[in-house]
């Protein structure tokens, strides 16, 4: 017995020896007059960060905005498969064709008036800008009409006003598609190459140019105001800012109309809403929409489906069904600042089409988080250890 006492006698010693001194790792005059014994497992204790870590693997609200929301297949059984064969024959084999004849018709009708108003009446500025209105008004339509659109729209429908600009949630782009056959918006934009332009808002409310002609952005969409810039270059920000002020000026100016999240969601959620469109010193106008997915999800997921893939999904379902709220016209309060004004409206539009907030900037999706949010867990952290041991 001896023995082993000795044995773990001198165990004990050697764990000692092997134990680090706090004092070492430690600035000196950090720790003043402990009243108790500060072990290092207390002063590195990491579990609350590790608790916060684990909760945002578990709720992670983020990804979750971006995520599409597939349905539940219903076709599992020997009565139900049949029926779900019946659908997908009448949705590709007839629905799918005549929309497509549909949407042909409407570029046609569309082009064949619009070339020689847009070029024949270049000296009559005021009913060449009424005309291409109304067919980018009527070619909306067609668009709509080819997903066999069901939307309805609550409350008054906007009209042309000096200082007010409208500002909706994003889902797909579809969602300028549908505003605009009911009013033709002038919208801010990226600028792609090809036929399609791709509606996503960036941070300041200003939009992203890419070289190359769209034949939407560059002959039709210029038609009705809509704004477009490389938000790579600083002075171009400083232009769209100038031109938004000067567009919401005017009299005659189509409404305008901006996406304020900078990125599409699916319509669940509601992300941070950028201030820029806030900022202009005039009434903002908030539009609400809420998608049913029914029938299908209109969420366009851009990093996994392109455009036409997405219009493709929505010809082939049997009906997009909508609804649109214009909501009561909102203005800064005293002692209101921009930011606060944009939540405000955030929670009108969340409330109203029945979304969830959550406080992320729709930009991460795109990029990694900036250094600036890692530095201030950082310091959190810092914070956390210098609190215990003043504790101690």
């Amino acid at each position: 017995m001896a023995n082993n006492n000795n044995k773990l006698t001198s165990s004990s010693s050697e764990l000692d020896l092997d134990r680090p001194i706090l004092e070492d790792y430690l600035p000196s005059g950090s720790i003043q007059e402990p009243r108790g014994k500060l072990r290092l497992r207390d002063l590195l204790d990491i579990s609350p960060t590790l608790t916060e870590a684990a909760g945002a693997i578990v709720d992670d609200s983020f990804t979750r905005c971006f995520k599409s929301n597939h349905a539940e297949p219903w076709n599992w059984n020997v009565y139900l498969f049949p029926l779900w064969c019946c659908g997908v024959v009448i949705r590709y084999g007839i629905l799918f064709p005549v929309r497509v004849i549909v949407l042909t018709l409407g570029w046609i009708i569309f082009l064949s008036s619009f070339i020689p108003v847009h070029f024949l009446l270049k000296g009559h500025d005021k009913l060449r800008r009424k005309l291409e209105r109304c067919l980018v008004e009527l070619i909306c339509s067609f668009f709509v009409a080819s997903w066999t659109g069901v939307v309805k729209y609550h409350g008054p429908r906007p009209s042309m006003r000096p200082k007010q600009v409208f500002v909706a949630n994003h889902t797909s782009m579809i969602d300028f598609i549908i505003l605009e056959q009911m009013t033709a918006f002038a919208v801010i934009m990226q600028k792609h190459p090809g036929w399609v332009a791709n509606l996503k808002i960036p941070g300041n409310g200003s939009a992203v140019v890419y070289t190359g002609q769209g034949l939407l952005q560059s002959t039709i969409l210029e038609s009705v105001g809509c704004i477009w810039f490389n938000r790579s270059e600083v002075k171009d920000r400083e232009i769209v800012a100038r031109k938004l002020r000067d567009h919401v000026q005017g009299v005659d100016n189509n409404p305008l109309l901006i996406f304020p999240e900078g990125t599409c969601v699916n319509n669940h959620y509601t992300v941070m809403f950028k201030k820029g469109a806030f900022e202009l010193g005039c009434t903002v106008c908030p539009v609400a929409i809420k998608y049913n997915k029914i029938f299908v999800d209109a969420f366009w997921n851009s990093k996994k489906q392109s455009f036409t893939m997405h219009l493709l999904q929505l010809m082939t379902s049997w009906a997009v069904v909508c609804d649109v709220w214009y909501l009561e016209p909102q203005t800064l309060k005293p002692g209101e600042t921009p930011i606060e004004f944009a939540e405000r409206v955030r929670d009108i539009i969340s409330v109203r089409a029945g979304l969830k907030k959550v406080p992320w900037d729709g930009y991460l999706k795109y990029s990694r988080p900036s250094p600036k949010h890692r530095e201030r867990k950082q310091e959190s952290f810092a914070d956390s250890v210098l609190r215990r041991l003043e504790e101690k």
